[in-house]
């Protein structure tokens, strides 16, 4: 008894003590009994009589990997893997092994409709890059985005259980959760306290303690966990030597880009400077064609060539055009003024004097009329 006491229970997320407690042929109804609750549907019959499969597919497929094959209801294909150590292509990995699982089911020649539904379940002790946002529990099909989920087929499924966001879920009632606090921590209060409701759970745990007094399995277990560890660390630091070049890099190119833009700075100082020097010239050669001083002169004092200087007076010539001509056409602007306000005062002056000898000569005749009228009434009256 004293010996029992100071047996240390092993670890179920151990690819070793997963695989004795799910995989060997025995515990069908533990196995079968956890599948239910991820797949959340009953299952009729369990055969894990083809472990273990897929070993090996990858070079780096050496540890923190448990693959167990169950093919459910004697037709449908079921992949379990423990995945212990994160790494970049896990979904693609998951992929890899649901295809694999799939394609195997018939040869060359045979009627595709021999395929049977192919289930993968990836367990996690780590977070999925990919999944931030999504449930401790997700569940991944083929469908449209545009029907609002319409399934294209039932043949392929793939369930992601990510044991890190269980975490704070302890009072949670849900029966996925009770085997999942199972893997984490078997001597729990919850896992205990469940034992009497889940005779699954009950039955696992009984079956973990005499895998625990094993000898032999301890020590496999302690050369596995060894084994994880090392290869954690490894993967470990492959990560934080691949962030140090990155790093590396990252202040390598600032400092190029850094060096670039001092350059360009005093590329572009360096640049006004000479502008401002050049400008400076031309504004006093200018002065001095204005005082019609002779061009070797000016080149001695300036060091221009007299290409240059005659550029100078051409421009300063077309300068004084280009002012001339707008001088003239303001002067036409004022005379064409000038000349139409004139035009407009005499045309004016003119139709005032007409409507006045107007005005007067209709009055003289009408008084003329006046007059020779008063003389025939003279006559006539008298």
């Amino acid at each position: 008894m004293e010996k029992n006491k100071e047996t240390k229970t092993l670890s179920p997320k151990l690819d070793v003590v997963f695989q004795a407690l799910f995989g060997e042929i025995g515990n069908e109804r533990i196995t079968k009994g956890f599948l239910e609750t991820i797949l959340k549907r009953k299952i009729e019959s369990i055969d894990l009589s083809k472990n273990p499969i897929l070993r090996r597919e990858f070079k780096d497929d050496k540890l923190g990997v448990l693959d167990i094959l169950a093919e459910l209801d004697g037709k449908e294909k079921c992949n379990i893997e423990m995945q212990l150590i994160d790494q970049s292509n896990i979904i693609e990995r998951i992929l890899y092994y649901w295809s694999r699982l799939y394609t195997r089911q018939i040869k060359t020649g045979e009627d595709y409709s021999l395929l049977e539904k192919t289930i993968v379940i990836l367990i996690t002790d780590f977070e999925v890059k990919n999944l931030k946002e999504m449930d401790y529990h997700s569940v991944w099909k083929i469908m449209d985005n545009k029907t609002g989920g319409k399934i294209l087929t039932d043949k392929l499924e793939i369930d992601i259980i990510e044991l890190p966001k269980i975490k704070g879920r302890e009072k949670e009632k849900d029966k996925l959760l009770d085997w999942l606090y199972f893997l984490e921590n078997p001597k729990s209060e919850r896992v205990t306290e469940k034992m009497g409701e889940n005779k699954e759970i009950k039955e696992a745990t009984e079956k973990l303690d005499s895998l625990s007094e094993d000898e032999r399995m301890q020590r496999i277990a302690d050369l596995r966990l060894k084994a994880i560890m090392d290869e954690k660390a490894i993967y470990a630091k492959g990560l934080e030597d691949g962030e140090r070049k990155r790093e590396e890099e990252l202040k390598e190119r600032i400092e190029e880009l850094r060096q670039k833009a001092i350059m360009d700075e005093k590329a572009i100082y360096a640049k006004g400077l000479e502008d401002g020097e050049r400008k400076r010239k031309e504004e006093m050669v200018k002065k001095m064609l204005e005082q019609k001083i002779d061009k070797k002169i000016i080149v001695s004092l300036t060091g221009m060539t007299l290409e240059e200087i005659a550029k100078l007076n051409w421009e300063r010539a077309i300068l004084i055009a280009h002012y001339l001509w707008i001088y003239i056409c303001i002067c036409f602007l004022i005379c064409s003024t000038r000349i139409i306000c004139t035009f407009y005062i005499i045309n004016f002056v003119h139709q005032i004097m007409t409507s006045f000898k107007s005005f007067f000569w209709n009055r003289r005749q009408a008084l003329e009329y006046n007059f020779k009228t008063c003389k025939i009434l003279k006559l006539i009256i008298f």
